[in-house]
């Protein structure tokens, strides 16, 4: 009975006369449909994590890939598909080398397809290391607004590296009605770090503008901070860095070690994607042999169902949900075809005619 049910279905569904069209959409393009949407696209990122937390979108485990002649290089697939109004399959395609940075290049670049939710088609390839950068950083303020509810709004903020993602979170705070008596920026890079300067002064931000010497003086004298680094392993090791109860936002998953996460409020935005690739909690819970030191996730604390003490060092964990790029490349897509700016390849699909 099940498959007559399913063939009844399947022979219900239309059958589209073509392949859809193929699109390519540049990085450039994708920063003009993004640009100046702070607090829309965090409602956008919200809405995403809210499907995935209803099981209406799905993120598979990364994928990643290594070489033998590069150790410290990686490209990570991450597949997603989304449901509910969004209804696109994806995945992004995200290459690490490190070495770029002696180059001049940047080290991280990516891209994303996007596949037809009823035919499976692709239908675009965006360049995805804009989007990968502006998703992040909505749902840090998205996370930074939710779990500091209760506790003053934080006067000084800290980065604790000074890339794309320090400056796109400081864009989004600033964009979504964030201001800071100080901004403190701390990075292993002496360059790295008076560019950031230069970009704040660019922004005319009216806090003042400090420069650490070190990682401990930046938290310590930090109400909110960023982690934003590309550490492959902890580099924050003393929990009495955070005595001062500070709300952390550990964007760069390996920073913690795992005696921080244990002396604070650690939640994180999927329990089971966050326990893996040797990330500050996959090392705690080796260290622990359990998970009992999750408080729990962004979307409990979202329904109520977990309430966020005031009296410890509060700190977001999160992972690479690839539902969160699908939903804001889908949003990029729809905007540019609404427009009628979309760069079709024509004739990109060549596959054979389907039998009769």
């Amino acid at each position: 009975m099940t498959t007559v049910r399913a063939a009844a279905r399947e022979a219900t569904m239309p059958v589209p006369a073509s392949a859809p069209p193929f699109a390519v959409i540049s990085g450039a393009q994708v920063r003009r449909a993004l640009r100046g949407r702070e607090r829309e696209i965090v409602r956008l990122v919200e809405a995403a994590y809210w499907l995935h937390s209803a099981g209406e979108a799905t993120s598979s485990p990364s994928c990643v890939l290594r070489f033998p002649d590069r150790p410290s290089a990686r490209i990570v697939a991450l597949p997603a598909s989304m449901g509910g109004r969004v209804r696109v399959h994806g995945l992004t395609w995200l290459a690490s080398f490190p070495e770029n940075a002696t180059a001049g290049l940047p080290r991280a670049s990516a891209v994303l397809i996007l596949n037809d939710h009823d035919t499976g088609y692709p239908i675009a390839c965006l360049e995805s290391s804009v989007i990968g950068v502006t998703r992040t950083a909505a749902f840090a303020v998205l996370a930074a607004d939710r779990l500091g509810r209760g506790r003053p709004r934080p006067a000084r903020v800290g980065f604790l590296g000074a890339g794309p993602i320090a400056r796109a979170v400081h864009t989004f705070l600033a964009g979504t009605g964030w201001s800071f008596r100080e901004i403190g920026v701390h990075d292993r890079s002496a360059a790295g770090a008076a560019g950031f300067r230069g970009y704040l002064e660019r922004w005319r931000t009216t806090g003042r503008i400090t420069v650490y010497r070190d990682a401990e003086s930046l938290i310590r004298g930090s109400e909110l901070v960023v982690l934003a680094t590309a550490a492959g392993r902890p580099q924050v090791h003393d929990p009495s860095w955070l005595d001062h109860r500070p709300l952390v936002l550990h964007l760069s998953p390996r920073d913690l070690a795992p005696e921080v996460l244990l002396a604070s409020t650690t939640i994180v935005d999927d329990v089971v994607a966050c326990l893996r690739a040797n990330a500050s909690a996959h090392l705690a819970e080796r260290l622990t042999g359990g998970r009992d030191f999750l408080c729990g996730t962004l979307a409990d604390v979202l329904a109520g169902r977990v309430a966020v003490p005031a009296d410890r060092p509060v700190v977001f964990s999160p992972s690479d949900l690839g539902v969160l790029d699908l939903a804001v490349a889908k949003d990029v897509y729809d905007r540019l075809a609404r427009a009628g700016e979309l760069r079709v390849v024509e004739d990109f699909f060549q596959g054979p005619a389907r039998p009769g």
